[in-house]
């Protein structure tokens, strides 16, 4: 694989940054990646088009822009710059909670592969309401994919701790790469409107959400740039899992492939062709 160049987005949601950090130290010390550049929200914004972005190789978004960071649905300057580097083919790689980004605009759940939603919203024409969230659960993750590049060297399961999500995705247009054997079904998951609205943790009150894909990771193209996202992500108990420092590894090595990017142009223009 390649050794790219990343530029880190992050902001918008709490993490603990110096063993989030210390990751990308290791990845750089290993030849994983030969550098990488942080840069915070909102001021991540002005690199979200193909000129700004050329330097880097990857993008691997941290950041939760859209709610408390700016409006809910961004600016057209702003749409229209990710419309141009998803066109150039910029590889990207989002984790966690950057699938909340920018609840208003649709066509970036498109791009991450689903929503999680912290009010109730409509998505592909279909009323969600509020996503669900679990904190510091023990789970087991298995490759579902095991050719793939981005799960290469990952042992076939394994154990993480780390917060969930009982949220919409996208199977028909993403390749699964990690599914969880954790139940993803209302009751074992908690409101965050009301944490967000009414101050009240691990609650459900009336609460309910239809089941989710068990999918925790996968791989998927928006225009011609390769996607993946890594839904784990939130606490130091992933940043230090061998398993997981070796899939956002292999990720962003992947998705600054040739090999990543010819896919990604194949099934761009098989979409096109199909439309």
């Amino acid at each position: 694989m390649t050794s790219p160049n990343v530029l880190l987005a992050t902001k918008g949601h709490p993490f603990q940054r110096e063993p989030f950090f210390s990751m990308f130290d290791s990845f750089q010390a290993d030849g994983g990646i030969s550098a990488w550049t942080h840069v915070e929200q909102p001021a991540a914004q002005a690199f979200f088009n193909a000129e700004a972005a050329a330097p880097y190789d990857v993008i691997v978004d941290y950041s939760m822009p859209g709610r408390g960071i700016g409006d809910a649905d961004p600016p057209q300057s702003l749409k229209d710059g990710y419309r141009s580097l998803l066109e150039a083919g910029k590889g990207m790689v989002m984790i966690h909670h950057n699938i909340c980004s920018w609840p208003a605009w649709e066509e970036y759940a498109e791009m991450v592969g689903g929503r999680f939603f912290y009010d109730p919203g409509e998505l592909r024409g279909q009323q969600w309401p509020d996503s669900g969230y679990l904190l510091a659960v023990n789970h087991n993750v298995t490759v579902v994919e095991p050719d793939h590049p981005v799960v290469e060297g990952l042992d076939p399961s394994f154990e993480l701790q780390d917060e969930l999500y009982l949220a919409p995705y996208f199977e028909d247009n993403v390749v699964p790469l990690l599914r969880s054997d954790f139940e993803f079904t209302y009751k074992n998951f908690f409101s965050p409107a009301l944490v967000v609205h009414e101050r009240r943790m691990y609650e459900r009150g009336e609460w309910s959400h239809p089941p989710t894909s068990n999918m925790v990771s996968w791989a998927k193209n928006h225009y011609n740039s390769p996607i993946v996202y890594i839904q784990p992500g939130d606490v130091p108990t992933s940043y230090n899992n061998p398993n997981y420092r070796r899939l956002l590894s292999n990720a962003i090595q992947w998705v600054a492939s040739e090999e990543a990017h010819a896919w990604a142009r194949e099934r761009n223009a098989a979409a096109v062709a199909g439309s």
